[in-house]
């Protein structure tokens, strides 16, 4: 069952953020995710929340999802995003 990812990310220093991106994109696809939105544009339409920067992925299951999160390519990554960026992070599963 496909697994969403939502990411809501500020970033605080976007060139190191880039650096970032060069190394976390090839791991998503590795994983098998696919990112459907990327910070475009966005619009809350109701309640509180405030997002910044919306990143939404799409993977072929929670286990893939978390097998890319845990993996040591992401856990080298993350110390940087760390560093430059503060984020949120929620996974659901998609309907059967």
């Amino acid at each position: 069952m496909a697994a969403y990812v939502i990411f809501d990310v500020e970033i605080r220093d976007m060139n190191q953020y880039q650096g970032f991106m060069k190394g976390v994109k090839p791991a998503v696809v590795a994983a098998g995710g696919k990112y459907l939105a990327r910070g475009g544009p966005h619009k809350v339409y109701e309640g509180d929340w405030l997002p910044r920067r919306i990143v939404l992925f799409e993977f072929p299951s929670v286990e893939a999802f978390e097998g890319f999160y845990n993996g040591p390519v992401y856990r080298g990554l993350k110390p940087i995003r760390d560093a430059c960026s503060s984020a949120r992070l929620v996974a659901v599963e998609g309907l059967a």
